[in-house]
């Protein structure tokens, strides 16, 4: 007896909805995953490298590790720093401001003496660092 082989389709597999449930899975993913946010980076400062030597007198304005500043050799609390720094303002957007701050102080008060700058137009600012000591240096200072 003879049988009639049926003819078979060639068989091909559908990538279509394979490729709408990955799309689907990873829109899932990234809309759920929360991003760890560091609420404090680990720093040392001020210490720099290659500090540049500055080639006219900027203004100079010191932020003391109690919270101070001092600028135009006037010490000046938080509410009196924007007036005085209003003062030195035509001449710290001439010649710039540097930001000299002590490495103990917090970073509040340096952003604080930022921001005013900031509002009174004063565009180029520095912060001032020094060079590492060598250990042998460090080891001699109390």
């Amino acid at each position: 007896m003879r049988f009639v082989r049926r003819r078979r389709d060639p068989v091909e597999v559908n990538l279509t909805p394979l490729i709408d449930v990955v799309f689907l899975l990873l829109i899932f993913f990234m809309v759920s995953t929360t991003f760890e946010t560091r609420q404090a980076l680990e720093l040392t400062l001020p210490q720099s490298e290659t500090g540049a030597a500055l080639d006219a007198a900027p203004v100079t304005l010191v932020v003391t590790a109690a919270g101070g500043y001092r600028l135009a050799g006037r010490e000046l609390d938080a509410a009196a720093l924007a007036e005085a720094l209003a003062d030195e303002a035509a001449a710290a957007r001439e010649h710039g401001l540097v930001v000299e701050a002590d490495a103990r102080a917090a970073h509040a008060d340096v952003v604080r003496a930022l921001d005013r700058a900031g509002a009174l137009g004063i565009r180029r600012v520095r912060i001032a660092t020094r060079h590492p000591q060598s250990p042998s240096t460090q080891a001699e200072r109390p």
